[in-house]
């Protein structure tokens, strides 16, 4: 099974909850080609195995999405020591297969009473991760249509809600300082292939900065603006080692440090 064809199962299984959960993370960026104002690049997305959902914790979400993905063939399987345990519903075998993971906002020190870690959480079914600074990424998602001619196989068209390109990217300098090196330089490439996809909506960017996400993140989006200078002020060791990641074209530190630096200085101007 291709990763389309699992995609277009967790799509369907989820489909009474499509108002309510976001597709975030690779997939959310891997939708975002779908978009009608995005530039359609000549190489492929960054992979990932797995696909990530975030939700609103504070909103009512009925019914049991765990028994939907299970009667669409997924698996869940637990892990660690909290309670309830971190869950992903799995696809396929463990080694080289497809998941779900749920994901939602972690607000507060993160500890409960009597100093237990507040990492997890369950609603409607499922187990979820509470993750620090999600909440940026639920703030006005866009809606993307799919069907047979985007490649998934689904019974009819669907429109699935897909975190805020804007969002996705202001997110990654908030989680920067928790991120190992690795996953430092992975983002940094999801940053400046965001910019190629929504090159022309830059001044569209900076708008929705001011009117919306600034003012969401109070006194963090001066972190933010901060961080964006601070990542792309010179080719430094991050960005040589994200210029590497992609084997299917020749991308040059260079590139992505002067392209990242003029789009942010726009952006959040």
């Amino acid at each position: 099974m291709n990763d389309l064809e699992a995609f277009a199962r967790l799509v369907q299984a989820l489909a009474p909850w499509r108002r309510q959960l976001i597709f975030i993370g690779g997939w959310g960026h891997r939708l975002h080609r779908l978009d009608r104002r995005a530039n359609q690049p000549d190489y492929q997305p960054v992979f990932t195995r797995d696909t990530d959902l975030a939700f609103a914790n504070t909103e009512p979400m009925e019914g049991d999405i765990k028994q939907a993905l299970m009667q669409h063939g997924f698996q869940e399987e637990l892990s660690g020591d909290h309670r309830p345990p971190a869950a992903h519903y799995t696809l396929g075998d463990e080694a080289g297969g497809f998941y779900a993971e749920f994901l939602t906002p972690l607000v507060g020190s993160g500890y409960k009473r009597g100093g237990v870690p507040d990492a997890t959480m369950a609603k409607a079914g499922i187990s979820a991760q509470k993750i620090r600074h999600l909440d940026i990424l639920l703030v006005d998602p866009w809606v993307i249509s799919l069907g047979h001619d985007d490649g998934v196989l689904l019974p009819e068209r669907m429109d699935v809600q897909v975190v805020n390109p804007l969002c996705f990217m202001v997110q990654k300098f908030l989680i920067q300082q928790y991120r190992p090196a690795n996953k430092r330089a992975q983002d940094v490439l999801y940053l400046y292939d965001t910019v190629e996809l929504f090159g022309a909506l830059l001044d569209e960017f900076n708008a929705h900065w001011h009117a919306r996400v600034a003012l969401e993140l109070g006194n963090l989006a001066d972190d933010v603006r901060r961080l964006s200078v601070q990542t792309f002020a010179e080719v430094n060791d991050l960005v040589r080692e994200a210029a590497r990641i992609p084997a299917d074209r020749n991308l040059s530190p260079q590139q992505i440090q002067a392209t990242c630096r003029y789009a942010f200085e726009r952006m959040l101007r």
